[in-house]
């Protein structure tokens, strides 16, 4: 067993490897109780590590061996009830203390399989079950950190932070096509896309045209609609952590926008929420609750 300070420095390792992974989930996490926040570095920096064993690796053929690796590695941690990586040491404590059924990493891990995969989404019904694989579950995770206010209101409350996940994600996508490109990775619904009028040839060679514009708006639009069905669930979080999701998911939402002041163009700018955006949105939310 770690000596206390040894369990410190690890915990202060996966609150730097969020900090550089998500800047915007990391500034929700500082409204978090510190108890929280640790559990919630924790599962990041496994969700994290996850993410980077596909995102970086040489080869596919390497991703999938180090993924395969990493997979037996959550399993004998589960199975023995320790583990010596530093990772799944504190992720394994998480899921232990917050009772965070083992199904959601795997859900986690079979995600990142379909990048591996290079999967093409024909439809959305296609892309949802991948944004659900890699962000909703990592919502769920955290509903179970946080709790819910009662307690009993987890299984109404489950449906809306599917649809938060949902909505982060589709962010993400919309954020990142030319970075995802360089990837050579393609999210949007081909479906759609031809729909628009807007082919996979003209995405590879980053086309910024009207019909990928209007693409982009009924992207976005789709977004912003799974961030108002996710909403009615936030009241339902345990107060000690529901101020910190609601930052979360304004910040989060206001990449959206920051999009469309880029005018819909994701090859060359990154939509970014600068950092007294971020403070503003936090004030109105004080704001809020102190009416409320």
């Amino acid at each position: 067993m770690r000596a206390d300070a040894d369990l410190a420095g690890l915990y202060q390792r996966a609150a730097r490897a969020t900090a550089a992974g998500s800047k915007s989930f990391y500034f929700a996490t500082r409204f978090f109780p510190a108890d929280l926040a640790r559990a919630a570095h924790s599962v990041y920096w496994f969700c994290r590590t996850t993410d980077d064993l596909v995102d970086e690796c040489p080869t596919v053929d390497e991703g999938r061996r180090q993924l395969d690796a990493w997979q037996r590695a959550l399993e004998q941690t589960l199975q023995q009830g320790w583990s010596e990586d530093p990772v799944l040491e504190l992720f394994l404590r998480a899921l232990h203390h917050y009772q965070i059924p083992p199904e959601y990493p795997r859900d986690l891990i079979l995600g990142m399989r379909m990048d591996l995969d290079g999967t093409r989404y024909e439809t959305f019904d296609d892309l949802r079950v991948f944004c659900y694989r890699v962000a909703s579950v990592v919502g769920l995770m955290m509903c179970h950190v946080i709790g819910f206010d009662p307690p009993e209101a987890i299984d109404i409350a489950k449906p809306h932070a599917i649809d938060l996940g949902i909505a982060m994600q589709l962010t993400n996508i919309l954020r990142d096509v030319g970075e995802d490109l360089d990837r050579g990775r393609i999210y949007l619904p081909l479906a759609e896309m031809e729909r628009f009028g807007y082919s996979e040839d003209q995405l590879r060679q980053r086309v910024f045209n009207a019909p990928f514009r209007e693409l982009m708006k009924f992207q976005i639009a789709r977004a912003r609609a799974y961030y108002e069905q996710a909403a009615p669930g936030i009241p339902m979080i345990h107060r000690r952590g529901r101020f910190a999701v609601a930052i979360a998911s304004d910040v989060y939402r206001e990449i959206l926008r920051m999009i469309e002041w880029n005018n819909y163009d994701s090859f060359s700018k990154r939509a970014v929420v600068p950092a007294h955006t971020k403070w503003f949105i936090t004030a109105g939310r004080l704001i809020e609750r102190k009416i409320a």
